[in-house]
């Protein structure tokens, strides 16, 4: 029996570029609506939003219908917050403030199996199979079909980016631009020359040691990204969309009842 495989995995392996999309609301619905669309990856948020694991692993399942990827940006915290969703079957984990080359040599122990790694060993959850994977398998194929990425989003790690990209274990490299702009006293300026300049690092050190540069951005400078040398690319959210989608009804409604409306006169 095989693990199932990952599609961003073998997608950036083939030199491909990968399609994300983050998921904020908490009905796995909506990761299954987005999936059925054909994005690649669904992205779900542990960093920034309270959801108990049950709802996490509606998360998995709806995406897993739909033969999509799911990724989890976990909490920093213990190593159970960090391998939990790889046992519930998420096919990646994203690890947010990687501050440095230690910090990231800590993820790796945490995350993967040996060789690579220390990860705390059950096999007995949905990556596994329930056991029904053989042990020897279950961890090879563990540490070949599910990714960790790191966030690079302070100025801290700048220094160790070739340090952090040569780690075996670490798959990707994802370069956060909002909390990076924050972190250099710039928040929002999405063209702030150190900004451009950190964007650029971090695909460069990936080209460089075999890795995977990610980031997130509008759709209008996907081109731009990709002659970077990123090829995991998230371009959206559901409450970007919804929200947009909902602006631009009632401003449509307001306008046509206005114009619907006979002017107001008064009575003779």
């Amino acid at each position: 029996m095989n693990m199932r495989e990952s599609r961003v995995l073998k997608k950036l392996r083939a030199g491909e570029v990968v399609s994300c999309f983050k998921v904020n609301i908490g009905d796995a619905q909506v990761s299954e609506l987005v999936a059925m669309t054909g994005f690649d990856c669904i992205w779900i948020d542990q960093e920034h939003q309270g959801q108990d694991w049950s709802v996490v692993s509606s998360h998995i399942w709806a995406t897993k219908s739909q033969q999509a990827d799911i990724m989890v940006r976990v909490p920093r915290g213990s190593y159970s917050d960090y391998v939990r969703p790889l046992e519930l079957d998420a096919s990646g984990i994203l690890v947010p403030h990687c501050m440095g080359v230690e910090d990231a040599k800590n993820v790796v122990k945490m995350t993967r199996f040996h060789p690579q790694g220390l990860r705390a060993i059950d096999g007995g959850n949905a990556d596994g199979a329930y056991t029904n994977m053989a042990f020897s398998d279950y961890l090879e194929q563990a540490n070949r079909q599910r990714f960790v990425g790191l966030q690079i989003e302070d100025p801290e790690p700048l220094d160790e980016l070739d340090e952090i990209a040569a780690l075996d274990g670490v798959d990707m490299l994802f370069f956060g631009p909002g909390d990076f702009s924050q972190a250099i006293g710039a928040p929002g300026e999405w063209n702030h020359p150190r900004l451009v300049d950190a964007r650029k690092r971090v695909a460069e050190a990936c080209i460089r040691h075999g890795k995977f540069a990610a980031t997130t951005g509008p759709i209008d400078r996907l081109e731009e990204f990709i002659s970077l040398g990123y090829k995991f690319i998230n371009v959206g959210a559901d409450v970007v969309g919804i929200s947009n989608y909902c602006h631009g009804l009632v401003s449509k409604f307001n306008n046509d009842v206005t114009a619907a409306q006979p002017a107001q006169g008064g009575y003779k």
